[in-house]
Formats: C-alpha cells, structure tokens, sequence
C-alpha cells in the first residue's frame, strides 16, 4: 500500500545541513525552503523530581511541497511535537517558525489567527458537523472567519473536490459518509484556506486499511500535484511509508530520519529503537549507533 513501483519519489534534503557548493543559485534551485522549523525545542511538565521532559532539544527543519511523517513509540513526544509545531500548544523553551514567522513569539490571539489562516488540521476523528452537509463542512473555515467564498475559492474548492474525489459527495451528510470519506471531506475542509502547512495526527486510526490507504494515497495527491506540505504523526509503518520522510523520535529526541522510506525499512528502524532502550541491546551500543546500522540493512 506504500508508494507505487512506477512513482518517481521528491527529492530530499538532509535536514540540518546544506550541501557544499560555490553557486548559492544551485542551492536556491535544489534546496526547498523550510515550511516549519523547530529550534532546540523543550516541552516540560511538572517540576523538580516529578517533571517530565515531553521533549528535550529538538531541532527540526521540514520542507515545502513534501510529506514528513512522525513516528514514535506511545510516550515518545511525538504528538506534544506535532502540537508545538502546529501552534497548539507552547514550549517551555526553544521556538517554532512558521515560514517566516516565530509561534513562539505570539500571544493567544495572534496564534488564534495564524492556525486558522495559515495552518491545516486532520485529526483521528474526523470532527465534521453532523448538521451540514459535505460542502458546508468543507467551506467552513471561510465562514468562520467571516470571508465570502469568490471565484478563487470557488475555483479551489472545485480543484479540491477533483482531486479527491467527492463530487458526488457534497450534498451528503456525514452520516452518509463512509469513514473514509469523511475523513477526506476533512481533508478538503483542511486545504480550503490554501494553508502553509496541514498537520495530520493518525488521520487512519478510524479506519479499515482499505480506507486508511485511500486517505493517505489522497494526502500523498495533494502534495505531488497540489504542492502541498503534510506533517502527519502515526505509528503505522505502512502509513509511513507513504511519507518522502520518516522522522523517528525516542525520549523526546530525534532518534532517526529516513528518507524515500518503505515498509520495511521503516519497521527494521522502529525494531531498532526498541532494541536500543532494550537493557539487552547489542554490546551496549548507542540507539543512533543501532539504527544507523539498522537503516543501511534495509536500503
């Protein structure tokens, strides 16, 4: 269910590094601009000897135009990253930048703005209004904030509707819906606005495989043809691997980061962090260490 055999995968880019070279135009031209970056991020809760560490210095940079997933054990921060990425939450210290735009910096209000203007959601539950139909819950966001839908929306919209797929679907009542395409009339709803960036949190984890893998092959559309960028947290290797790239957090760290990643390349570096908080792993060696190694067997 990952990507398909004949499907050219996006180019990526080490996350922390530009490659070397003597013409910045080279690097302009293959090197996508940061859609969020992350800044040794802290996320703490308590204090003293009860404080948990939900994260712990976390720097991050993820691209334009591309499809990141997050992956972690359950306790691993990767929702409470996803939170601060998106704007819902606030970190103990570090920051968030949105394009150009520092999250950390704002007050509840101005982030208010900014996640319903510039910031896309899916959730697990799909959160659609049972009430309105398909198209109102899709165009929902612009009433909200008081726009009227004009000929550009009324041109997106259509494309949105295309593309994934519900045009026969939007005089429909969620009740109406299956899961799976509640869950992408969710997913329009999300890309109405055009936003920098859509954060899906385990947008499957509602349902069966053959709807999950309709919705991902979706969001996998939107950013290949849409140019859209998809932050989405699961815990699903299959799910992963429909991403151009993995990031892997243990312990509130970046413990891996895979790029053009397939099912089991995925699962051999999920079993290698496990191996690595084992009190039995291998000679004692570091997770990095063990999942650097784990990743080069799978390749």
């Amino acid at each position: 269910m990952g990507r398909r055999a004949d499907e050219a995968p996006l180019p990526t880019v080490d996350t922390m590094t530009t490659p070397p070279t003597s013409n910045p135009v080279a690097i302009q031209a293959t090197t996508p601009s940061p859609a969020v970056t992350a800044s040794d991020l802290r996320k703490t809760y308590g204090r003293g000897e009860t404080a948990v560490h939900a994260l712990d210095g976390v720097s991050l940079a993820l691209h334009r135009g591309h499809f990141t997933a997050i992956m972690g054990a359950s306790g691993s921060g990767k929702s409470t990253l996803l939170h601060l990425l998106a704007g819902l939450d606030s970190a103990t210290s570090g920051t968030v930048h949105l394009g150009g735009t520092d999250l950390t910096a704002l007050d509840d209000d101005a982030l208010t703005v900014l996640r319903r203007e510039r910031v896309g959601f899916v959730f697990q539950a799909f959160n659609l209004l049972p009430m309105l139909t398909a198209e109102q819950n899709i165009t929902l966001p612009l009433e909200l904030a008081g726009a009227r839908m004009n000929a550009e929306h009324r041109a997106w919209l259509d494309r949105l509707v295309a593309t994934l797929g519900l045009r026969d679907r939007l005089t429909h009542r969620p009740s109406e819906l299956s899961g799976g395409q509640q869950q992408r009339v969710a997913i329009a709803r999300a890309l109405l606005t055009q936003p920098d960036v859509v954060f899906a949190d385990e947008p499957t984890g509602n349902l069966d495989s053959r709807s999950g893998a309709e919705v991902l092959s979706f969001l996998r559309t939107c950013v290949r043809e849409l140019g859209q960028t998809v932050v989405m947290v699961t815990h699903d290797a299959q799910a992963a691997s429909y991403a151009d790239r993995v990031v892997l957090v243990a312990d509130g760290r970046i413990a891996g980061d895979l790029s053009d990643p397939t099912p089991e390349r995925v699962q051999v570096a999920l079993d290698a962090l496990r191996s690595a908080d084992s009190p039995r792993s291998s000679g004692g060696l570091r997770g990095a260490e063990i999942l650097h190694g784990a990743s080069l067997e799978a390749r």
